[in-house]
């Protein structure tokens, strides 16, 4: 394996990259082959140790339970015994044996633990490998019910609207410890502790905050955090040609000329806008807000700020992001699936109608 080179390409640490090219070559060998798992040699010592580097690192309660049994396709048959008794059946059974040169050095944190820390702790209590190996199948347990209490939570707070995951902060605070809950849930979103911090802090605080992981975005709105996927930078607008009877991107929409317009009804729909066809400019332009925008709101007096408009609708900042506007030249004629504007709307003098609905 070339670990310097992986090392390098993606910015990890020498064991991390050795481990992670590791499993992915045994993976690959699982697949070649039509195995069933991939049995490590894995022992309680191992589990002890792992178990020490993960409260060095802060893991959390999922950290304690040590090495698991089994994780996906990957198996762990020999928790059940420790290195003396595996080196004392292998000396017996004259077995061959290879270990690694690398676990002799003090160089990194699991050697650091095996040669210099669990020493130390074994001079003051001699059994400490027994103990602890209860330990961590009493956290195992423990985490089980954990667990349960916390997927129950997820199911009670956890809202999906649009592609946008909803947590109403008034449940939230019923939650207590909350902190606890909101790590819980959160960091399945990519955010880190320190993050999380900022955003309970944020709960007492006016709608608008923004937060960040490597994966998602996070709103403070008036009653819900809201979290969605981070997104690539989009197309700034798309063109409406006047033969096109759909588009299906960025939104789904139908179009319809219509031109005998005796028995046309006029729908009593948000997401249908029926418009002037002869006051129309082709192409259209269906793109997001700008900062100016105004329109003149069917129904209302007057001309309004997009802005305002959006404000009227108690709109939070996704839903800013997410909404469309129709243009046609310079006039914005539809706020999709909100309002059209009333200067495109039917009259007695209308010919003929442009037909327009939101899938």
């Amino acid at each position: 394996f070339d670990t310097y080179s992986y090392m390098k390409e993606k910015g990890k640490s020498m064991q991390v990259s050795a481990r992670e090219m590791r499993y992915k070559w045994f993976n690959e060998l699982l697949k070649e082959e039509g195995y069933s798992y991939i049995a490590t040699g894995h022992h309680i010592d191992d589990s002890i140790e792992t178990f020490f580097m993960n409260i060095l690192r802060g893991t959390g309660i999922a950290g304690l339970h040590g090495i698991l049994q089994k994780v996906n396709l990957v198996i762990h048959p020999l928790l059940f015994t420790n290195r003396a008794e595996i080196v004392s059946y292998q000396k017996s059974n004259n077995l061959e044996f290879v270990e690694d040169s690398s676990n002799a050095t003090t160089k990194y944190t699991r050697n650091k633990i095996r040669h210099e820390l669990i020493p130390l702790v074994k001079e003051i209590a001699p059994n400490f490998d027994k103990i602890v190996s209860k330990e961590i199948e009493r956290f195992r347990e423990t985490e089980v019910v954990f667990r349960s209490v916390i997927n129950d939570a997820k199911t009670e707070l956890l809202e999906i609207e649009n592609q946008t995951v909803k947590i109403s902060i008034e449940k939230l605070k019923s939650y207590v410890p909350q902190k606890i809950f909101m790590y819980e849930i959160l960091s399945d979103f990519g955010f880190n502790e320190t993050t999380i911090n900022s955003i309970e802090d944020a709960l007492l605080e006016t709608s608008g905050k923004q937060f960040f992981s490597e994966t998602h975005r996070l709103v403070k709105d008036r009653d819900f955090l809201l979290i969605v996927k981070n997104k690539p930078q989009n197309i700034n607008q798309y063109l409406i040609e006047e033969s096109q009877a759909s588009v299906y991107s960025p939104i789904v929409l139908h179009m319809e000329i219509l031109k005998d317009l005796q028995y046309v009804k006029i729908p009593k729909n948000k997401e249908v806008a029926m418009l002037d066809f002869d006051k129309l400019t082709f192409p259209l332009i269906l793109r997001k807000w700008k900062k100016g925008d105004s329109f003149f709101p069917y129904g209302l007096q007057g001309e309004k700020k997009i802005s305002e408009f959006y404000k009227n609708l108690k709109y939070s900042i996704l839903d800013k992001e997410n909404q469309w506007l129709l243009c046609s030249g310079n006039d914005i004629v539809w706020v999709v699936g909100q309002r059209i504007d009333d200067r495109y709307k039917l009259t007695k003098s209308t010919k003929t109608i442009y037909k327009i609905e939101l899938d």
